[in-house]
């Protein structure tokens, strides 16, 4: 049973160009429109100066910030936890649609103490249709909730930050996000998972994953091919590697291993199996993909560990704490 007796969350929502705004609007209203509400919803523009002057006058009722940290998504988040001072902070990317229950979804486990972060369901939303060949285990390469992924709330290593739900009190303890370690043009690094190890390792608890929390995510044309699936692959392969570099822990790949050792071996067994069975060429095209895409992940690790490069430092710089100012 939820013991909040009122909204205890901010939501935050990172934001950075007038491209997007479009799809801001719709996120902020469907983050507004949660039961129960959030208590404050933030939304950090990220070293946009025109862009923010607009937002504040556009966006009524939301308070509006820009981002005190260096460039980049991690400190725009940091920003919007920092101004916050509800007990639990939410964040949502600003290309997403937050459905009906999502956010009490993420609230209710933190009855348990021990529970020190949530995540929700990502359902992909192609702007075409999903390819043929895409297979259901690598749906978190265009950001989605992937085949393999607990079907009911349970424990997990971490969640995604682009659905998150994190007591504010842990997320100052450990720094928050690291400003050194995210999305640099088109290569991702995990600092989500990363941020989620340092949080558990910190405060001794533990994050759920509540798939009936669902948020629904666009996927853009140019994602749903052969190139960026492997690019994406290639990229995920090397920010693995650099995340236990950085966090001195070889450990923190456990998940990963388990992954290749079960899930991904079986949905090519079974893929391959489907189509001698008479079900057609796709099954075995889905197999094909998730053998691609291990070799380009494989070949992006390969790569990490032969640049071997000195750890950065493991906690981002921080601002005061306290509300930085805002639109309200």
């Amino acid at each position: 049973m939820n013991h909040w007796t009122q909204s205890p969350t901010t939501v935050v929502i990172p934001c950075h160009s007038e491209r997007r705004l479009h799809y801001l609007v719709s996120t902020v209203e469907s983050a507004r429109s949660q039961n129960p509400a959030p208590a404050e919803i933030v939304v950090v523009v990220d070293h946009n100066p025109a862009f923010y002057q607009r937002l504040r006058r556009d966006l009524p009722g939301v308070t509006v910030l820009e981002n005190q940290f260096q460039r980049g998504v991690s400190g725009t988040r940091n920003t919007g936890a920092r101004h916050a001072i509800t007990p639990l902070v939410a964040f949502l990317d600003d290309d997403v649609l937050a459905h009906r229950g999502w956010l009490a979804g993420l609230i209710g486990p933190f009855a348990d103490t021990a529970v020190v972060g949530t995540g929700g369901g990502i359902v992909p939303r192609w702007e075409t249709s999903q390819p043929t060949w895409f297979p259901d285990e690598f749906l978190w390469a265009v950001g989605g909730s992937y085949a393999g992924q607990p079907v009911d709330t349970a424990p997990v290593r971490n969640v995604w930050s682009g659905s998150m739900a994190v007591r504010r009190e842990a997320f100052l303890a450990v720094g928050g996000f690291r400003t050194d370690f995210g999305k640099v043009g088109d290569r991702s690094r995990p600092e989500d998972t990363e941020f989620c190890l340092r949080v558990s390792r910190r405060t001794g608890g533990h994050w759920m994953y509540v798939p009936s929390a669902t948020i629904s995510h666009p996927v853009q044309a140019n994602r749903a091919t052969w190139r960026y699936f492997v690019t994406r692959c290639y990229h995920e392969g090397r920010g693995k590697v650099l995340m236990a570099r950085l966090l001195g822990d070889p450990a923190s790949l456990g998940a990963e291993r388990g992954y290749l050792r079960r899930a991904l071996p079986l949905a090519v067994l079974r893929g391959l199996a489907d189509t001698l069975r008479g079900r057609g060429v796709r099954p075995a095209l889905r197999s094909g993909a998730v053998l691609v895409g291990l070799a380009a992940a494989a070949v992006g690790a390969l790569a990490e560990l032969l640049a071997a490069k000195p750890a950065t430092r493991p906690v981002p710089t921080s601002v005061p704490v306290g509300r930085i100012g805002a639109n309200r």
